[in-house]
């Protein structure tokens, strides 16, 4: 198993190979990153037989900025029938396994093969748990299948706790019909993403405020009034009059660069269309001069040589706050709801270097 398979946005395989090939580098893992554009997944074949598994051991998922979801593994061909059979015989190789996923690239091909994945998983469950191939033990490494075809499947293993938190990496999650925009759904990402939900009545409590920068209509002000929070909007645009009729909405018509709160807010979230150097020099600020605790904000990506530009900017993050003696949690994400974009957290901790997540 020589091999790490990892999905994608549709779009980014380029950044997910050089993403990847960073790390193999830095632990010393031989071997070299390949992709097709549009496939939404990318490969590292490893050269030396434990190259996949270390280098999963070497890193944590959660470090990721471009990989959605990753496992090492082979590629298994299936015939046109009898697939549980084969499959069965590829995986007598493999460890016993805790849990089971049946995943698809996010293609238009991908979505096809939903239909079948979802016939196939209950008869294949059955099999692999009568063969003891299957036990329900979270310790155990996972068994994820991804579905190229009805004849192709790549058959890895992933640590449940150190690959994505849903299948494929895609969450499921319900845009609600009073929320103003889409772009909701970035934030309430974010929030599963970045914060265990073991933490959520503490870290996103009624009882905190929030500042939302480049607000209108009010996306993401929802999220944070959703919880109970006070919220100041910063936008010279419009903001949703049900937002503004809960009562915990103050709108400001201002420049949401130059505004500063006149005391320490728990939240800044920020979605402004703008340079990411810019977005990223504002983030470093709220947190570096302690006008916030904690900070989601989007960068919004260049053209070409993305994951280059995001390591440039969150080194200079990290290098900005250790100037200022501030010590930070850092993360950086490209969210399944984002775009042409990824979603950082920063949490600030007290002061000292920060240390990246």
């Amino acid at each position: 198993m020589n091999t790490l398979l990892m999905h994608c946005r549709p779009g980014f395989e380029n950044e997910v190979c050089a993403e990847i090939a960073d790390h193999a580098a830095l632990l010393e893992v031989s071997g070299y990153a390949k992709a097709k554009p549009g496939t939404a997944c990318a490969e590292f074949i490893c050269t030396e037989e434990d190259g996949a598994q270390r280098l999963m051991q070497g890193v944590r998922f959660k470090q990721l900025i471009f990989p959605r979801q990753w496992a090492r593994g082979v590629f298994v061909e299936l015939p046109e029938t009898d697939r549980i059979s084969v499959l069965q015989a590829h995986l007598a190789d493999f460890p016993v396994c805790g849990s089971l996923w049946l995943e698809v690239l996010d293609t238009n091909d991908g979505k096809e093969l939903s239909n079948f994945c979802k016939k196939f998983e209950a008869p294949l469950r059955k099999a692999l748990i009568k063969s003891g191939r299957l036990v329900d033990d979270p310790k155990k490494p996972r068994l994820l299948l991804t579905f190229k075809s009805g004849r192709e499947v790549f058959a890895g293993l992933a640590e449940a706790n150190n690959s994505a938190l849903w299948p494929m990496g895609i969450p499921r999650l319900k845009f609600p019909r009073e929320a103003p925009s889409r772009s909701t759904l970035k934030l309430e990402e974010a929030w599963h993403t970045f914060i265990p939900r073991e933490q959520w009545d503490e870290r996103l409590s009624d009882e905190m405020t929030g500042v939302d920068l480049g607000a209108a209509p009010g996306g993401w002000t929802y999220q944070l009034v959703k919880r109970g929070m006070l919220v100041t909007a910063i936008d010279n645009g419009p903001m949703a009059e049900s937002l503004m009729d809960t009562g915990l909405v103050q709108h400001l018509m201002v420049d949401g660069f130059t505004w500063k709160p006149k005391q320490m807010v728990d939240w800044m979230v920020c979605d402004i269309v703008e340079k990411p150097a810019r977005n990223a020099a504002l983030l470093e600020t709220w947190i570096g001069e302690g006008l916030c605790r904690e900070a989601v904000v989007n960068l919004k990506l260049p053209m070409k040589q993305r994951y280059i530009e995001v390591k440039r900017l969150l080194e200079r993050i990290e290098e900005g706050l250790a100037a200022r003696g501030v010590k930070a949690s850092i993360a950086c994400k490209q969210l399944y709801h984002d775009r042409e974009e990824v979603t950082c957290h920063l949490r600030r901790l007290g002061t000292a270097k920060p240390k990246v997540q």
